[in-house]
Parts: structure tokens; sequence; C-alpha cells
């Protein structure tokens, strides 16, 4: 069977729905059906995996799509093996599409004897034959330099500006984007030249490491509506902690824009009781039945972006072009509903 010019999909177990919603998009502007290729990921009783491809992928252009979330490890190993798989099976080229790249908060040696996991996780992405990398808001910029292949790092700011427009259409210019932190100031600067509006940042200072012991505002947020903006949201502490300290300081109301919900242990009934009117995140990491079901919890998608992106990097076009509001505003027609 001669190869295709068109790109082929497979899909982990770790986000198999948006692994589906991208084949989905990806078949809707190629006007035919793009089907994930049929594969089995299967587990030993002693919990090794195991990974079978049902198809001819000789001379393809792979794209793996598999998130390195919870459990960490073992999606982290189907990635891994996967592209193994393909490359001995003569895959032309293997791209791993990382919605949510695990291991990125280890980027640096923090105290005496500690690893750099993140540059070790990608050491071995490029020995398991991996030729490129396509992933969103990594936790630091750093990390495309620990690998020695292309990496593309697609921003979910771009989507957040347009969900904001959405939301608050005409309301605007009472909008303040804050970081939570000192370290998150870049992240918030740049979604608040997109839409326009003030900055504020939450200065943090802990008395021992998982403990906040003060928080103070930088900036005036009295009598706006607040948007925190941040990259990983795991426990909420920190994020429901800085929603209080904002009230405080006189907004009229929190929203947080996380990218990629880990919400891990209690930060789901924290969020829910909190006094932030809503947490939004992407779908880089499969959501939980809980943050489904959580009232103040609202999820967007990141398929379309990263449908666009695969197309551009199979056929040789530019990714940095979707970072672009007049280049994404047609590629989410119709995915916000306006707020009444």
């Amino acid at each position: 069977m001669p190869a295709t010019d068109e790109p082929k999909l497979i899909s982990g177990n770790a986000n198999q729905t948006l692994a589906k919603a991208i084949a989905r998009r990806m078949t809707m502007h190629r006007g035919h059906t793009i089907d994930l290729v049929d594969a089995r990921i299967e587990r030993f009783n002693d919990q090794e995996i195991f990974v079978e491809v049902f198809e001819n992928v000789r001379g393809e252009d792979m794209f793996i799509i598999q998130p390195t979330s919870n459990p960490a490890n073992d999606n982290l190993m189907e990635l891994l093996i996967m592209s193994d798989a393909l490359r001995r099976s003569s895959a032309a080229r293997i791209t791993a599409v990382i919605p949510y790249f695990g291991y990125a908060r280890q980027d640096r040696r923090t105290k005496a004897r500690t690893p750099i996991s993140a540059k070790l996780v990608a050491n071995l992405l490029t020995e398991a034959g991996i030729e490129r990398v396509l992933t969103m808001d990594l936790h630091a910029a750093q990390i495309q330099g620990f690998f020695d292949i292309p990496v593309d790092n697609l921003y979910a700011a771009p989507i957040f500006a347009l969900d904001i427009e959405h939301q608050f259409h005409g309301a605007l210019d009472k909008i303040t984007v804050v970081s939570p932190d000192v370290g998150g100031v870049a992240r918030a600067r740049e979604l608040a030249q997109r839409i326009g509006c003030g900055l504020a940042i939450v200065d943090k200072r802990r008395s021992r490491p998982g403990e906040v012991a003060e928080m103070t505002v930088i900036g005036d947020v009295k009598d706006q509506t607040c948007i925190i903006v941040d990259d990983i949201c795991d426990t909420a502490g920190t994020l429901c902690k800085a929603a209080e300290v904002l009230m405080e300081s006189g907004a009229s109301e929190v929203h947080s824009y996380i990218t990629h919900g880990v919400l891990s242990g209690p930060a789901v009934e924290r969020i829910t009781k909190s006094v932030m009117k809503s947490l939004v995140i992407t779908d880089t990491i499969e959501p939980t039945a809980a943050v489904k079901a959580a009232p103040n919890i609202r999820i967007v998608q990141t398929a379309p972006i990263f449908a666009q992106a695969i197309m551009n990097i199979s056929q040789g076009n530019s990714v940095s072009s979707l970072f672009e509001t007049s280049t994404l505003d047609p590629i989410y027609e119709g995915v916000f509903p306006r707020s009444a």
C-alpha cells in the first residue's frame, strides 16, 4: 500500500476524547474521513504495556496524541512504546502531540541532589524515535531547549482571549487580568494585551513548601472583574486563596482561566466552594466526572487549534500563524457561545 500525503493519527489511552475530536475537526477541514489508526494498547498482569498497530504505517506521517497526565508514568510509557512500534513499522516521521507535558514542573534543580526530570523525559522521547513534539503552554519556555528536535509550543492565551470577548462582551473595560504569582506575569501580560485591559499581580510568600503564608495584591482591582490566568492548576489551594484576596481587595467578581486542569486531591471541592464565579480550563487533560459535574468549572476545546497545527506541520506550513487572533477566529467560529 503506498503512503498517502495525509497525516495519520494514533491515540493512547490518556485522552481519547480529545484525539477523536481532533480527528473530527480534521475530517471537517479535509472533506473526507480521517479516523484514528486502529491499534490496541494492553497491559499484562504485571502491568507491562503492549502495543499492536493493526494498520500499515510504512512511509506515513504519524501523529501520536497522548498527554502525559495522571497516571503520568503509565501515559509516558504508552507514548514511548507506541513510538517504538511505529518506528519499527517504518513510519516516515513520528510527531508526539502532547497537549499536557508532564514532568514540566521539574525543569531545574531547586535543591542539591535533585533531578531535572523534564530533560530526562525529553531524552527518552527522542531515543524512542520521536522526531517532533507538538504541545501547549509548556510550564517553562526553556524546556524547548531540552530537545534536539523541533518543538512547537502552542498557546492557550489566544483561545482564552476569544472566549473572554464572548463571555464578557460589552464589559471588557471592567476587566483586569491577574497573575497568581510573579513568575506568571509574562503569561498574564500577553492575555491582557490581547483583550486590551489592565494587569495586576498577586504576590505570594511561603513560610514552608506547600503553605502560603501571605498574599498581597499589586495593582488596583477595586470594582473590577478579575481574571486569574495560569498554566497549571493542581490542588487549587493557591488559586482559591488568590481569589479570596482579590475579593477582599475590592474586586467585584473573580474568574480563572487555566490551561491544564490537573485538579488533583481536594481541588474540585475547593473550587466549588470558593468565591470564584467560574474556572475555565482546556481539555488538554481528560476531565474527570467530578470536574464535568462541577457547577463553576467550564471546559473549552483545544481540538480546533491542534487539528490545524497538525495539518500545518504535515503540509510544511507555519504553526506560529496560529498565535494570531485573525487566524484563530475562523477556526473557532461557532465554538464559543456568547453569554446572555
